[in-house]
């Protein structure tokens, strides 16, 4: 990969090598001088280095519900959700796409996890690199809203989202690199390498063992791992799960005319005037809405491929698969638990 940047009018290219296996550099890292700014921008890191900025600390692993990654959204408004697009984007042959509904007909898929070459869509899942649950047990309970929608439905960087082979995708569920690498052994380093970019531009922290065994493979087979720069993490503010209207409704409160007759006496007569007085209170009515979700029956028939459900609380998503990556009879897709 090349990178191409202007500085002082001279364009200056980096070759920089997101994941290759035992990449090498000539220095640890690469950067330059933004002439108007005089900031210091990222054009490539080695990956120990990055590791090392990342915070180590306990997950935290309450509260968690896949509903909270609200996906799949078209936040850039090109008519496609996002999964549609990773379809178009990863396909490695020109994909066939209904223009009126942004559909990918057909396509060919390389899924880099296992090396399988797919040609059927429904063979293909849309993988949250780091899964939703792990972002959230490392930081994203935190987030906004706004925030783990922008997560949930990243393009701005290739590293987030990939096609991979399902099976192979329920087999990871939200386990990180501690539990779970790869069957391709050759895509370790590449793998590694678009964790940490992930971690680190979404400032998500690590435990102590996803730590060490990240740390150990980059020592083992990963030496010189360089890992590409990238753009900040970006942020939506299309969502909101609860609205908050204040009317105001005017009460009167008239108080009674009270009429004190005139005394008399020689000089002077005294009379009292009517007063009234309005009293303005405010009341404030809170209306919560909560993002629509699909009511479903466990085990039932089930389409597309990928679409989200409830039931008694529990999020199921549609799937060829059981959670143990065997396919159903027919190749039907049925109503499962969630995984990550």
């Amino acid at each position: 990969m090349n990178w191409r940047v202007a500085v002082n009018g001279a364009v200056l290219v980096v070759a920089v090598s997101a994941g290759a296996a035992n990449a090498s550099v000539g220095e640890s890292s690469s950067r330059f001088i933004d002439s108007e700014s005089g900031s210091r921008r990222l054009l490539s890191e080695d990956a120990r280095t990055v590791l090392s900025s990342i915070k180590v600390e306990n997950e935290y692993r309450s509260g968690y519900r896949r509903s909270f990654f609200v996906h799949w959204s078209d936040l850039d408004g090109n008519g496609c959700d996002a999964r549609e697009d990773v379809l178009k984007r990863d396909s490695i042959s020109k994909p066939q796409v209904d223009p009126y509904r942004c559909y990918v007909v057909a396509g060919d898929w390389y899924s880099p996890y296992d090396g399988s070459k797919l040609s059927d869509r429904t063979d293909v899942d849309i993988d949250h690199v780091v899964a939703l649950k792990e972002a959230w047990d490392s930081g994203a309970w935190a987030w906004s809203d706004s925030q783990r929608k922008a997560y949930a439905n990243d393009l701005t960087d290739g590293r987030t989202l990939i096609a991979v082979r399902d099976r192979v995708n329920v087999s990871k569920g939200d386990k990180d690199p501690s539990n779970w690498m790869p069957p391709l052994r050759s895509y370790w380093c590449t793998y590694l390498g678009n964790w940490i970019s992930i971690k680190a531009r979404w400032d998500l922290s690590m435990d102590r063992s996803e730590f060490g065994r990240i740390n150990n493979v980059l020592d083992r087979d990963c030496a010189g791992l360089s890992i590409a720069s990238w753009s900040p993490a970006p942020v939506t503010t299309t969502l909101s799960t609860s609205t908050t209207t204040t009317t105001t409704a005017p009460t009167t409160t008239t108080v009674p005319t009270v009429t004190i007759a005139p005394t008399v006496t020689t000089t002077t007569t005294a009379t009292t005037a009517t007063t009234t007085t309005t009293t303005t209170t405010t009341t404030t009515v809170t209306t919560t809405t909560t993002a629509a979700t699909k009511d479903i029956y466990p085990g039932s028939f089930c389409s597309p491929v990928d679409a989200l459900g409830s039931y008694r609380g529990t999020s199921y998503v549609c799937s060829k698969t059981n959670a143990a990556g065997t396919p159903y009879a027919g190749g039907r897709a049925r109503w499962r638990k969630s995984t990550n």
